[in-house]
Protein backbone atom coordinates (compact mmCIF):
# COMPACT_ATOMS: atom_id res chain seq x y z
CA UNK A 1 0.00 0.00 0.00
CA UNK A 2 1.62 3.38 -0.87
CA UNK A 3 2.15 5.23 2.11
CA UNK A 4 -0.02 9.30 2.49
CA UNK A 5 3.49 11.00 1.68
CA UNK A 6 3.80 8.93 -1.64
CA UNK A 7 0.72 9.09 -2.35
CA UNK A 8 0.07 13.06 -1.90
CA UNK A 9 1.49 13.90 -5.07
CA UNK A 10 -0.25 11.69 -7.35
CA UNK A 11 -3.47 12.00 -5.30
CA UNK A 12 -2.77 16.18 -6.33
CA UNK A 13 -2.32 15.15 -9.76
CA UNK A 14 -5.53 13.24 -9.92
CA UNK A 15 -7.12 15.70 -8.25
CA UNK A 16 -6.35 18.21 -11.44
CA UNK A 17 -7.26 15.93 -13.97
CA UNK A 18 -11.14 15.50 -12.46
CA UNK A 19 -10.45 19.48 -12.53
CA UNK A 20 -10.13 19.17 -15.92
CA UNK A 21 -12.68 16.57 -16.32
CA UNK A 22 -15.75 19.22 -14.45
CA UNK A 23 -14.12 22.07 -16.60
CA UNK A 24 -14.89 20.44 -20.11
CA UNK A 25 -17.72 18.26 -19.00
CA UNK A 26 -19.92 21.72 -17.41
CA UNK A 27 -18.87 24.25 -19.88
CA UNK A 28 -21.48 22.07 -22.22
CA UNK A 29 -24.63 24.02 -20.95
CA UNK A 30 -22.88 27.32 -21.90
CA UNK A 31 -21.84 26.18 -25.48
CA UNK A 32 -25.44 24.86 -25.94
CA UNK A 33 -26.84 28.36 -25.18
CA UNK A 34 -24.02 29.92 -27.67
CA UNK A 35 -24.71 27.64 -30.38
CA UNK A 36 -28.64 28.17 -30.26
CA UNK A 37 -28.50 31.30 -30.73
CA UNK A 38 -25.45 31.68 -32.88
CA UNK A 39 -26.68 29.32 -35.31
CA UNK A 40 -30.58 30.03 -34.73
CA UNK A 41 -31.24 26.46 -33.51
CA UNK A 42 -34.36 24.62 -31.85
CA UNK A 43 -33.89 23.06 -28.48
CA UNK A 44 -33.08 19.39 -30.35
CA UNK A 45 -30.58 21.24 -32.13
CA UNK A 46 -28.70 22.87 -29.57
CA UNK A 47 -29.20 19.77 -27.07
CA UNK A 48 -26.87 17.78 -29.89
CA UNK A 49 -24.23 19.17 -27.94
CA UNK A 50 -24.95 16.80 -25.32
CA UNK A 51 -25.94 14.23 -27.62
CA UNK A 52 -21.77 14.30 -29.41
CA UNK A 53 -20.04 14.44 -25.83
CA UNK A 54 -22.06 11.94 -24.23
CA UNK A 55 -22.50 8.95 -26.61
CA UNK A 56 -18.50 8.81 -26.89
CA UNK A 57 -19.03 6.74 -23.55
CA UNK A 58 -21.06 4.13 -24.86
CA UNK A 59 -18.57 3.96 -28.17
CA UNK A 60 -15.69 4.03 -26.23
CA UNK A 61 -16.63 2.03 -22.49
CA UNK A 62 -15.31 -1.25 -23.62
CA UNK A 63 -12.45 -0.13 -26.32
CA UNK A 64 -11.10 1.67 -23.07
CA UNK A 65 -9.77 -1.28 -21.34
CA UNK A 66 -8.23 -2.37 -24.73
CA UNK A 67 -6.20 0.23 -25.55
CA UNK A 68 -5.79 0.74 -21.39
CA UNK A 69 -4.41 -3.40 -21.48
CA UNK A 70 -2.02 -2.56 -24.74
CA UNK A 71 -0.95 0.68 -22.74
CA UNK A 72 -0.98 0.55 -19.35
CA UNK A 73 -2.61 3.49 -17.30
CA UNK A 74 -0.32 6.19 -16.97
CA UNK A 75 0.57 6.15 -20.48
CA UNK A 76 -3.06 5.63 -21.31
CA UNK A 77 -4.41 8.87 -19.45
CA UNK A 78 -1.26 11.24 -21.59
CA UNK A 79 -3.36 9.54 -24.85
CA UNK A 80 -6.76 10.76 -23.44
CA UNK A 81 -5.67 13.78 -22.56
CA UNK A 82 -4.03 14.38 -26.21
CA UNK A 83 -6.90 13.08 -27.95
CA UNK A 84 -9.18 15.81 -25.91
CA UNK A 85 -6.71 18.40 -27.24
CA UNK A 86 -7.70 17.24 -30.74
CA UNK A 87 -10.94 17.55 -30.18
CA UNK A 88 -10.40 21.31 -28.75
CA UNK A 89 -8.34 22.24 -31.65
CA UNK A 90 -11.32 21.10 -34.13
CA UNK A 91 -13.75 24.23 -32.38
CA UNK A 92 -10.99 26.41 -34.71
CA UNK A 93 -11.26 25.50 -38.02
CA UNK A 94 -15.46 24.92 -37.06
CA UNK A 95 -15.82 28.32 -36.00
CA UNK A 96 -13.91 29.89 -39.30
CA UNK A 97 -15.73 28.36 -41.46
CA UNK A 98 -19.27 28.28 -39.01
CA UNK A 99 -19.88 24.73 -38.95
CA UNK A 100 -22.13 23.12 -36.26
CA UNK A 101 -21.75 19.46 -37.49
CA UNK A 102 -17.45 20.22 -36.58
CA UNK A 103 -18.12 21.45 -33.33
CA UNK A 104 -20.18 18.12 -32.86
CA UNK A 105 -17.28 15.99 -34.17
CA UNK A 106 -14.83 18.07 -32.28
CA UNK A 107 -16.95 17.38 -28.80
CA UNK A 108 -17.59 13.77 -29.88
CA UNK A 109 -13.60 13.79 -29.79
CA UNK A 110 -13.42 15.56 -26.46
CA UNK A 111 -15.56 13.16 -25.06
CA UNK A 112 -13.73 10.02 -26.65
CA UNK A 113 -10.46 11.18 -24.79
CA UNK A 114 -12.66 11.86 -21.73
CA UNK A 115 -13.85 8.74 -21.50
CA UNK A 116 -10.43 7.16 -21.36
CA UNK A 117 -9.26 9.25 -19.94
CA UNK A 118 -11.70 8.87 -16.61
CA UNK A 119 -11.30 4.55 -17.15
CA UNK A 120 -7.72 4.84 -16.48
CA UNK A 121 -7.67 7.63 -13.52
CA UNK A 122 -10.96 6.27 -11.96
CA UNK A 123 -9.03 3.29 -10.31
CA UNK A 124 -6.19 5.63 -8.93
CA UNK A 125 -8.37 6.89 -6.29
CA UNK A 126 -8.89 3.61 -4.39
CA UNK A 127 -5.22 2.67 -4.95
CA UNK A 128 -3.84 6.06 -3.50
CA UNK A 129 -3.99 5.53 0.15
CA UNK A 130 -5.90 3.31 2.42
CA UNK A 131 -8.94 1.47 1.09
CA UNK A 132 -11.28 2.94 4.72
CA UNK A 133 -11.27 6.31 3.44
CA UNK A 134 -11.41 5.69 -0.42
CA UNK A 135 -15.05 6.95 -0.39
CA UNK A 136 -13.75 10.78 1.08
CA UNK A 137 -11.08 10.77 -1.43
CA UNK A 138 -14.00 9.76 -4.01
CA UNK A 139 -16.11 13.10 -2.77
CA UNK A 140 -13.00 15.25 -2.98
CA UNK A 141 -12.29 14.20 -5.94
CA UNK A 142 -15.69 14.83 -6.84
CA UNK A 143 -15.79 18.63 -5.48
CA UNK A 144 -12.63 19.39 -7.24
CA UNK A 145 -14.68 18.64 -10.54
CA UNK A 146 -18.08 20.74 -9.59
CA UNK A 147 -15.85 23.54 -9.13
CA UNK A 148 -14.23 23.32 -11.79
CA UNK A 149 -17.94 23.27 -13.41
CA UNK A 150 -18.39 26.36 -11.67
CA UNK A 151 -15.49 28.08 -12.95
CA UNK A 152 -16.23 26.83 -16.32
CA UNK A 153 -19.52 28.81 -16.27
CA UNK A 154 -17.73 32.21 -14.88
CA UNK A 155 -14.88 32.02 -17.23
CA UNK A 156 -17.24 30.90 -20.69
CA UNK A 157 -20.10 32.25 -19.53
CA UNK A 158 -18.64 35.80 -19.38
CA UNK A 159 -16.17 35.47 -22.40
CA UNK A 160 -19.37 33.93 -25.32
CA UNK A 161 -22.78 34.76 -23.01
CA UNK A 162 -22.57 37.80 -21.72
CA UNK A 163 -24.23 40.95 -23.82
CA UNK A 164 -20.60 42.69 -24.67
CA UNK A 165 -19.13 39.48 -26.16
CA UNK A 166 -22.32 38.92 -28.32
CA UNK A 167 -23.93 35.47 -28.72
CA UNK A 168 -23.13 35.54 -32.57
CA UNK A 169 -19.97 35.95 -32.70
CA UNK A 170 -18.49 32.09 -33.55
CA UNK A 171 -14.66 33.29 -33.50
CA UNK A 172 -14.84 34.21 -29.81
CA UNK A 173 -14.29 30.56 -29.09
CA UNK A 174 -11.12 30.75 -31.13
CA UNK A 175 -9.09 31.80 -28.60
CA UNK A 176 -10.35 30.21 -25.13
CA UNK A 177 -10.20 26.74 -27.20
CA UNK A 178 -7.06 27.78 -28.65
CA UNK A 179 -5.48 27.91 -24.67
CA UNK A 180 -7.45 24.73 -23.36
CA UNK A 181 -5.60 23.23 -26.54
CA UNK A 182 -2.31 24.00 -24.87
CA UNK A 183 -2.96 23.02 -21.43
CA UNK A 184 -4.13 19.68 -22.14
CA UNK A 185 -1.42 19.06 -24.06
CA UNK A 186 1.03 20.08 -21.78
CA UNK A 187 -1.06 17.88 -18.98
CA UNK A 188 -0.65 14.75 -21.70
CA UNK A 189 3.17 15.28 -21.53
CA UNK A 190 3.30 15.73 -17.25
CA UNK A 191 1.34 12.70 -17.24
CA UNK A 192 3.38 10.62 -19.37
CA UNK A 193 6.62 12.10 -17.78
CA UNK A 194 5.66 12.11 -13.58
CA UNK A 195 6.13 9.15 -10.94
CA UNK A 196 2.21 8.28 -11.50
CA UNK A 197 2.53 4.25 -10.20
CA UNK A 198 0.73 1.84 -12.53
CA UNK A 199 -2.31 0.16 -11.42
CA UNK A 200 -1.90 -3.50 -11.19
CA UNK A 201 -5.27 -4.96 -12.50
CA UNK A 202 -5.20 -8.10 -9.54
CA UNK A 203 -8.26 -10.19 -9.08
CA UNK A 204 -8.99 -10.19 -5.81
CA UNK A 205 -10.40 -13.68 -4.38
CA UNK A 206 -14.16 -11.95 -4.29
CA UNK A 207 -14.10 -11.01 -8.11
CA UNK A 208 -12.75 -14.51 -8.71
CA UNK A 209 -16.11 -16.25 -7.82
CA UNK A 210 -18.93 -16.03 -9.48
CA UNK A 211 -22.73 -18.02 -8.87
CA UNK A 212 -24.33 -17.44 -12.78
CA UNK A 213 -22.85 -17.83 -15.72
CA UNK A 214 -23.45 -14.55 -17.53
CA UNK A 215 -23.32 -11.19 -16.69
CA UNK A 216 -27.43 -10.53 -17.66
CA UNK A 217 -28.02 -13.43 -14.99
CA UNK A 218 -27.82 -10.75 -12.62
CA UNK A 219 -30.78 -8.46 -11.96
CA UNK A 220 -29.13 -5.94 -9.53
CA UNK A 221 -26.76 -5.18 -12.56
CA UNK A 222 -29.31 -4.73 -15.42
CA UNK A 223 -31.93 -3.18 -13.48
CA UNK A 224 -28.77 -1.30 -11.92
CA UNK A 225 -27.70 -0.07 -15.94
CA UNK A 226 -31.18 1.63 -16.44
CA UNK A 227 -31.21 3.35 -13.13
CA UNK A 228 -27.54 4.38 -14.06
CA UNK A 229 -28.85 5.35 -17.77
CA UNK A 230 -31.66 7.41 -16.31
CA UNK A 231 -29.67 9.32 -13.14
CA UNK A 232 -27.12 10.73 -15.98
CA UNK A 233 -29.79 11.46 -18.15
CA UNK A 234 -31.56 13.76 -15.48
CA UNK A 235 -28.44 14.95 -14.14
CA UNK A 236 -27.43 16.25 -17.14
CA UNK A 237 -30.61 18.15 -18.02
CA UNK A 238 -30.33 19.57 -14.54
CA UNK A 239 -27.14 21.23 -15.85
CA UNK A 240 -27.49 21.64 -19.50
CA UNK A 241 -31.12 22.86 -20.20
CA UNK A 242 -31.39 25.22 -17.17
CA UNK A 243 -30.06 28.46 -18.98
CA UNK A 244 -31.88 27.88 -22.22
CA UNK A 245 -35.05 27.52 -19.97
CA UNK A 246 -34.08 30.21 -18.08
CA UNK A 247 -34.00 32.51 -20.95
CA UNK A 248 -37.20 30.73 -22.38
CA UNK A 249 -38.80 32.04 -19.17
CA UNK A 250 -37.68 35.72 -19.59
CA UNK A 251 -34.43 36.18 -18.20
CA UNK A 252 -31.80 38.05 -19.53
CA UNK A 253 -28.86 35.70 -20.85
CA UNK A 254 -26.68 37.81 -18.22
CA UNK A 255 -28.95 36.58 -15.71
CA UNK A 256 -29.64 33.17 -16.91
CA UNK A 257 -26.04 32.51 -17.74
CA UNK A 258 -25.29 32.00 -14.00
CA UNK A 259 -27.79 29.00 -13.52
CA UNK A 260 -25.91 26.00 -14.18
CA UNK A 261 -23.31 27.05 -11.23
CA UNK A 262 -26.52 27.10 -9.13
CA UNK A 263 -27.02 23.30 -10.30
CA UNK A 264 -23.42 22.53 -9.53
CA UNK A 265 -23.54 24.94 -6.02
CA UNK A 266 -26.80 21.65 -5.24
CA UNK A 267 -23.93 19.28 -5.80
CA UNK A 268 -21.49 20.53 -3.96
CA UNK A 269 -23.73 20.89 -0.86
CA UNK A 270 -24.76 17.39 -1.94
CA UNK A 271 -20.84 15.82 -1.34
CA UNK A 272 -20.85 17.87 1.55
CA UNK A 273 -23.41 16.50 2.76
CA UNK A 274 -21.69 12.41 1.78
CA UNK A 275 -18.66 13.56 3.63
CA UNK A 276 -20.13 14.50 6.68
CA UNK A 277 -23.07 12.10 7.39
CA UNK A 278 -22.35 8.53 5.45
CA UNK A 279 -21.57 5.74 6.20
CA UNK A 280 -21.65 7.19 10.19
CA UNK A 281 -24.72 8.55 10.22
CA UNK A 282 -26.81 7.49 6.55
CA UNK A 283 -25.99 4.45 4.67
CA UNK A 284 -25.65 4.88 1.08
CA UNK A 285 -28.68 3.08 0.30
CA UNK A 286 -30.76 5.51 2.29
CA UNK A 287 -28.98 8.28 1.06
CA UNK A 288 -30.20 7.06 -2.54
CA UNK A 289 -33.63 6.48 -1.30
CA UNK A 290 -33.70 10.19 -0.15
CA UNK A 291 -32.37 11.65 -3.15
CA UNK A 292 -34.42 9.81 -5.34
CA UNK A 293 -37.47 11.18 -3.40
CA UNK A 294 -36.44 14.27 -3.44
CA UNK A 295 -35.53 14.43 -7.32
CA UNK A 296 -39.54 13.94 -7.98
CA UNK A 297 -40.40 16.59 -5.36
CA UNK A 298 -38.07 19.24 -7.07
CA UNK A 299 -39.25 17.60 -10.95
CA UNK A 300 -42.99 18.21 -9.87
CA UNK A 301 -41.47 21.74 -8.54
CA UNK A 302 -40.07 22.53 -11.55
CA UNK A 303 -42.88 21.59 -13.63
CA UNK A 304 -46.01 23.16 -11.43
CA UNK A 305 -44.24 26.17 -10.15
CA UNK A 306 -43.65 29.79 -11.73
CA UNK A 307 -40.32 31.61 -12.91
CA UNK A 308 -37.56 32.14 -10.32
CA UNK A 309 -39.16 29.13 -8.11
CA UNK A 310 -39.34 26.48 -11.08
CA UNK A 311 -35.11 27.03 -11.89
CA UNK A 312 -34.58 26.77 -8.71
CA UNK A 313 -35.99 23.58 -8.51
CA UNK A 314 -34.35 22.68 -11.28
CA UNK A 315 -30.47 23.70 -9.86
CA UNK A 316 -31.64 22.22 -6.53
CA UNK A 317 -32.04 18.96 -8.26
CA UNK A 318 -28.30 18.93 -8.21
CA UNK A 319 -28.45 18.17 -4.61
CA UNK A 320 -30.84 15.05 -5.57
CA UNK A 321 -28.24 14.15 -8.27
CA UNK A 322 -24.65 14.80 -6.33
CA UNK A 323 -24.90 11.28 -4.10
CA UNK A 324 -26.36 8.76 -6.77
CA UNK A 325 -23.11 7.76 -8.85
CA UNK A 326 -21.35 6.42 -5.59
CA UNK A 327 -24.52 4.76 -4.29
CA UNK A 328 -25.54 2.90 -7.13
CA UNK A 329 -22.31 1.80 -7.80
CA UNK A 330 -21.63 -0.84 -5.13
CA UNK A 331 -25.59 -1.80 -5.42
CA UNK A 332 -25.57 -2.64 -9.17
CA UNK A 333 -21.96 -4.65 -8.79
CA UNK A 334 -22.90 -6.33 -5.79
CA UNK A 335 -22.30 -10.10 -5.98
CA UNK A 336 -20.93 -10.27 -9.42
CA UNK A 337 -17.63 -11.98 -9.12
CA UNK A 338 -16.09 -12.74 -12.45
CA UNK A 339 -18.23 -10.24 -14.26
CA UNK A 340 -17.25 -7.30 -12.10
CA UNK A 341 -14.87 -5.75 -14.56
CA UNK A 342 -17.52 -6.36 -17.20
CA UNK A 343 -20.21 -5.09 -15.01
CA UNK A 344 -18.30 -1.63 -14.95
CA UNK A 345 -17.68 -1.25 -18.46
CA UNK A 346 -21.35 -1.37 -18.92
CA UNK A 347 -21.90 1.06 -16.24
CA UNK A 348 -19.91 3.43 -17.93
CA UNK A 349 -21.56 2.82 -21.48
CA UNK A 350 -24.69 4.03 -19.38
CA UNK A 351 -23.20 7.48 -18.89
CA UNK A 352 -25.02 7.67 -22.70
CA UNK A 353 -27.76 8.70 -20.59
CA UNK A 354 -26.81 11.94 -21.01
CA UNK A 355 -26.65 11.55 -24.66
CA UNK A 356 -30.00 10.63 -25.39
CA UNK A 357 -32.64 12.13 -22.40
CA UNK A 358 -31.57 15.63 -23.16
CA UNK A 359 -32.67 14.79 -26.52
CA UNK A 360 -36.14 13.91 -25.37
CA UNK A 361 -36.56 16.25 -23.77
CA UNK A 362 -35.64 18.85 -26.38
CA UNK A 363 -37.43 16.84 -28.92
CA UNK A 364 -40.55 17.20 -26.43
CA UNK A 365 -39.77 21.12 -25.68
CA UNK A 366 -40.16 22.09 -29.26
CA UNK A 367 -43.55 19.73 -30.07
CA UNK A 368 -45.26 21.08 -27.13
CA UNK A 369 -43.68 24.92 -27.65
CA UNK A 370 -43.36 24.52 -23.80
CA UNK A 371 -39.62 23.95 -21.87
CA UNK A 372 -41.81 23.68 -18.48
CA UNK A 373 -43.76 20.81 -19.59
CA UNK A 374 -41.20 18.67 -21.04
CA UNK A 375 -39.26 18.93 -17.52
CA UNK A 376 -42.42 16.20 -16.49
CA UNK A 377 -40.26 13.46 -18.36
CA UNK A 378 -37.82 13.55 -15.34
CA UNK A 379 -40.42 12.20 -12.48
CA UNK A 380 -40.76 8.65 -14.20
CA UNK A 381 -36.78 8.26 -14.40
CA UNK A 382 -36.91 9.76 -10.22
CA UNK A 383 -39.61 6.79 -9.56
CA UNK A 384 -37.43 4.23 -11.52
CA UNK A 385 -34.07 5.00 -9.16
CA UNK A 386 -36.15 4.94 -6.25
CA UNK A 387 -37.52 1.43 -7.20
CA UNK A 388 -34.10 0.77 -7.50
CA UNK A 389 -33.15 1.87 -4.10
CA UNK A 390 -35.91 0.38 -2.34
CA UNK A 391 -36.93 -3.15 -4.16
CA UNK A 392 -34.59 -3.72 -7.46
CA UNK A 393 -31.43 -3.93 -6.37
CA UNK A 394 -32.37 -6.82 -4.07
CA UNK A 395 -33.44 -9.16 -7.03
CA UNK A 396 -31.12 -11.90 -7.19
CA UNK A 397 -32.86 -13.82 -10.18
CA UNK A 398 -35.06 -13.06 -12.42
Amino acid sequence: MTNTKQSNGPLIMIGILFFVFGFVTWVNSVLIAFFKDAFQLNNFQSLLVTSAFFISYFVMAIPSSWVLAKTGFKNGMSFGLLAMAVGTLLFIPAAKAANYPLFLLGLFVIGTGLALLQTASNPYVTILGPSESAAQRISVMGICNKVAGILSQVIFGGLLLSSAAGTTKLETVIMPYGIMTVILVALAAWVRLSSLPEVEAEETAEEALASKSSVWAYPNLVLGLIAFFLYVGVEVMAGDTIINYGVSKGFSMDIAKSFTSYTLYGMLAGYVVGILFIPKYLSQQKALNYSALLGILFSIGAVALDGYLSVLCIALLGLANALMWPALWPLALQGLGKFTKIGSALIIMMISGGALIPLVYGSIADQLGDTQLAYVIMIPCYLFILFYATIGHKKSSW
